[in-house]
């Protein structure tokens, strides 16, 4: 009230008026005064807004930093007290006293100088609240994009020492990575929500940029998911130009370096689905971009990423100190019985702490007995025995399991149970269009129309009774909390959701199948007919599961994936979206058992299609090993049905694979049974491919001969078949460029180890050098011409290896402008050329030889941290891809950097890896390089 009175404005009982209208009348300028006015409007209007003196904005440490900035401008502000504040929250005000700048203390001021003061003062609040781009400066607000972990429920006990070590991290510079691993329904995504809150309290403590994300889908490991659409918003949301570009290890990598221009808090919530179950690959993170993402942070991030999940992180392992995980425990007995006193249960302390024990101190089963025993059992602790729980698995989060059980049972038939089991339906928060979808006329029989018992007519539930159980349900904390930014979206914990799912599908498959079909057809009506971005084609993804769901695997793949999500042979959701891992999860939805057993639902074209398709997406996404099954069920399907060429393709495909995984001599097998599918069909161009692929398999394999008699075949049939293109082009044009340069090489093995050879051996590797270079000449202005990404790349690798041996094989010294520093120089352009190309094909074996050749320039030409870094990258993905054969290479090149820098024993560690791998793998054509280095490495 003293503001206002001191602004003249707006005061009890009175209209707006303008000062000095007398003076207007009189003919004097009318627009100061209106400004005047208008400026003491908006100071009225902001400071007696209820909302705006209790917002983030004023209660936060914003005001403080802008009024200080603003000193100098025409306000000096200094802590001395002299109004009595009614705003408690806001702390700033009470101890500001804004004075001119002479210094008189504003109480002694005219009535017009106060109000000028106080004018100013809102008008720097107003440029605050409207200032674009927002002001900079450590107390600036962070770009917030919030809103997707789970509403945490009302009722939060025994989490200090966790909470604690968030804020801990957060301050650390040494913390970049912080993993909570717990089974489900510990807690901890509601640790991680309550945290949250705690940092939007606390004005987000110098945050720039503040994302929360969640992968939970239908709480179990099983169910296929992807990261696309997580990579693609994020980049989006740190301002990437292209969010679709290049693989999807590329995409985690430039997202991680745009996380860490500002302090950044970014939570990834329940990533157990895009991680491998127990075996080999445990706790492996199945999607490269998330892998390349967390990895990325983990090596340096000056804010922080907060990660939860059920399973360890392997990926993570190798970062003990700046990616820290924690097994969170479950509550202690103490804390257990805390959290059923809140929720109203009574007894004595040690009855509830027996009763906590009892649930295994687990959370959300604590939380759902808590309730139960309130409204059940007139919250009698002792009575918990009444509970018929059951039996179930511990690590599917058991204990909640048989809490769900016996609600179940209490509640009986009846709304509720109709509400959760639509639920059921889901993997995701039930949008309300979705649910209205479910709930529209005709009823679905033990679904949506219901009776409690026999002699009752069935019914659908009217919409008083929809809300009765819905208020009912959240009560009983089987619902989560309403989240007011989504009106009408359900969602609930996921192992409620897969405890209801299971009961459809085994215990009431006629109204499964039917609440599916729904879905299915009203999911299809929600997406554009051919979406253009990922975001838009979620809709049809779901759609496909759900038609699936429903048995209609037939025209979910016709119409939905194959029109829609494909756009037929376009493969518009992975050419242009580079979307490899969401196609690979709605592959899944057509399988009874990914990858090897497609629906037999599906016409046999289709089926032998799928497992080709599967096997692409999993050998696009570096998951090398789990292609192979898919693939050779996909070629025993087109044997059986006479389709040699594509049969002859699945073998060629089979014989590359199994080439990387390090499988020699299976690849050669499978090269000869290429060929001779190839030749059964008659094309042309497989007759032509399948030998290339089979003479790589013996060039690897050290039979050079033969691997050169096979190529040369190879090549006559590519002239016979195309006799404008007289030369093996593309992959095959590599990899004979390859073995070119191979067999060129000294005793040394490695065609950049020459320098110390016979005349004889130099002169020999100086004209195969000659040849490639011809050669891929020649064959790069064909790719520029006429093919794409991935042809025009490795012609650029072979380029730049072939400049790279005549600069090495040149005589004389390198000197400035000589013919040894030009090839010096057209071997660094055509080998960034090559990484460049080689990323945006997105193929990341074909990446790996691109980094593999470049870290060889580097340490030849003494940039040992460009040779370390490309290294480190080429390995990486070789270990997570299972390609033995790159990560052999590796080891040799490994040997030799570590010889340049001085480490013998570094050198001796990876000469002796590469040894083991060469004897292991078949990998007869560096048998020579290994007793060469052996032989330069000391014991």
């Amino acid at each position: 009230d003293r503001l206002i009175r001191h602004l003249r404005v707006l005061e009890p009982g009175r209209d707006f008026e303008i000062w000095d209208d007398r003076r207007i009348a009189a003919g004097a300028d009318w627009q100061p005064a209106i400004q005047r006015a208008m400026d003491r409007a908006v100071a009225a209007v902001l400071l007696i807004s209820a909302d705006f003196l209790t917002s983030e904005f004023i209660l936060g440490t914003e005001v403080p930093y802008l009024l200080e900035r603003r000193a100098a401008e025409g306000l000096l502000v200094i802590p001395l007290i002299v109004w009595p504040c009614s705003w408690e929250g806001v702390k700033w005000l009470s101890p500001i006293q804004c004075r001119p700048k002479d210094g008189r203390p504003l109480s002694a001021g005219t009535d017009h100088e106060i109000e000028d003061a106080l004018t100013a003062l809102a008008r720097e609040l107003h440029k605050l609240l409207t200032a674009a781009p927002p002001i900079a400066g450590p107390f600036a607000q962070p770009r917030l994009d919030l809103g997707r972990l789970p509403t945490p429920g009302k009722h939060f006990v025994g989490r200090d020492t966790e909470i604690a070590r968030l804020d801990a991290a957060w301050e650390d510079p040494g913390v970049h990575v912080l993993t909570f691993v717990a089974f489900g329904g510990v807690g901890k995504s509601t640790l991680v929500g309550r945290w949250i809150d705690s940092m939007a309290k606390a004005g987000w403590k110098g945050a720039r940029r503040v994302l929360d994300w969640s992968f939970y889908s239908q709480g179990t490991e099983e169910r296929v998911t992807s990261a696309d659409r997580f990579l693609d918003h994020a980049l989006q949301f740190f301002g990437d130009p292209d969010p679709t570009a290049g693989a999807a290890r590329d995409r985690g990598l430039r997202l991680a370096e745009l996380v860490r221009r500002e302090k950044t808090l970014l939570v990834l919530d329940g990533v157990e689905p895009l991680q491998h179950p127990p075996g080999p690959l445990a706790g492996r993170l199945k999607d490269p971009g998330l892998a390349a993402l967390l990895k990325s942070l983990a090596a340096g991030n000056p804010g922080l990423s907060v990660v939860t999940t059920r399973e360890r992180i392997a990926d993570l392992e190798g970062f003990p100190q700046t990616a820290p995980q924690v097994d969170l425990e479950a509550l202690s007995p103490e804390a257990g019985a805390a959290l059923l006193k809140e929720l109203g249960v009574e007894g004595k302390p040690s009855e509830l702490q027996a009763a906590s024990v009892e649930l295994g101190n687990h959370a959300l089963a604590l939380t759902l007995m808590g309730n139960y025993l309130r409204q059940a059992c007139g919250g009698d602790v002792r009575r918990r025995k009444e509970a018929d729980l059951g039996r179930a698995a511990e690590r599917q989060g058991g204990h909640a399991l048989r809490v769900i059980r016996a609600y179940a049972h209490w509640l009986g038939e009846g709304p509720e149970l109709a509400v959760l089991r639509l639920l059921g339906l889901f993997d995701r928060p039930a949008a309300a269009s979705a649910l209205a979808a479910l709930r529209a006329e005709p009823a679905i029989p033990r679904l949506t129309l219901l009776k409690k018992h026999w002699w009752q007519r069935a019914k659908p539930l009217s919409e008083e009774e929809w809300q009765y159980a819905v208020s009912s349900l959240r009560e009983h904390g089987l619902l989560l909390r309403a989240d007011p930014r989504q009106p009408g979206v359900l969602d609930a914990h996921p192992l409620v959701r897969v405890y209801f799912q299971e009961e459809l599908e085994k215990e009431r498959l006629q109204a499964w199948q039917e609440g599916n079909l729904r879905l299915y057809e009203h999911l299809q009506k929600a997406a554009p007919d051919l979406p253009e971005t990922l975001e838009a084609m979620e809709p049809l993804y779901a759609a496909v599961l759900h038609g699936c769901r429903a048995g209609r695997q037939q025209e979910a793949f016709d119409e939905v994936y194959g029109r829609r999500i494909q756009r037929r042979d376009k493969f518009y959701n992975i050419h242009k979206l580079g979307a490899f891992g969401s196609d690979l999860a709605a592959l899944s939805s057509f399988f009874d058992r990914p990858w090897d057993q497609p629906s037999a639902r599906l016409e046999a074209a289709n089926q032998a299609f799928l497992l080709n398709k599967a096997a692409f997406d999993l050998r696009a996404l570096g998951r090398l090993a789990e292609a192979v099954p898919p693939m050779q069920a996909g070629l025993e399907r087109r044997i059986a049905q006479e389709d040699w060429a594509n049969a002859a393709r699945v073998a060629n495909n089979l014989s590359e694979l199994t080439l990387t995984l390090g499988k020699v001599g299976r690849a050669v097998d499978f090269g000869e049974q290429s060929v001779a599918l190839a030749d059964r069909s008659g094309d042309a161009f497989w007759r032509m491919g399948s030998r290339t692929t089979r003479a790589d398999a013996l060039h690897q394999a050290g039979r050079w001969e033969e691997s050169a008699a096979a190529f040369r075949e190879a090549e006559a049939l590519q002239v016979e078949w195309q006799p404008k293109y007289p030369q093996l082009y593309s992959l095959q044009g590599y990899q004979y460029c390859d073995l070119l340069l191979s067999r060129g090489e000294p005793e040394g093995g490695s065609a950049l180890e020459g320098l110390a050879a016979a005349p004889e051996e130099v002169q020999r590797l100086r004209q195969a050098c000659r040849e490639v270079r011809d050669r891929a000449e020649q064959t790069l202005e064909w790719a520029i011409q006429h093919l794409g990404l991935l042809s025009n790349a490795l012609d650029h690798l072979s380029l730049g290896r072939s400049h790279l041996g005549l600069a090495l094989t040149a005589a004389g010294p390198a000197t400035p402008g000589g013919e040894a520093e030009a090839d010096f120089a057209q071997a660094a352009e055509h080998l960034d050329r090559a990484v460049e190309g080689l990323r945006k094909a997105g193929q990341e074996d074909y990446l790996t030889r691109g980094l593999l050749a470049r870290a060889v320039f580097h340490r030849l030409r003494g940039d040992l941290a460009g040779a370390g870094a490309d290294l480190a990258e080429a390995v990486e993905i070789a270990e997570r891809g299972g390609m033995r054969l790159f990560l052999c290479d590796a080891h040799l090149e490994g040997a030799r950097l570590a010889r340049r820098q001085g480490d013998e024993a570094e050198a001796r560690r990876h000469l002796a890896l590469a040894r083991d791998l060469v004897a292991e793998t078949g990998y007869g054509r560096r048998e020579r390089e290994v007793r060469w280095l052996a032989g330069q490495v000391p014991r």
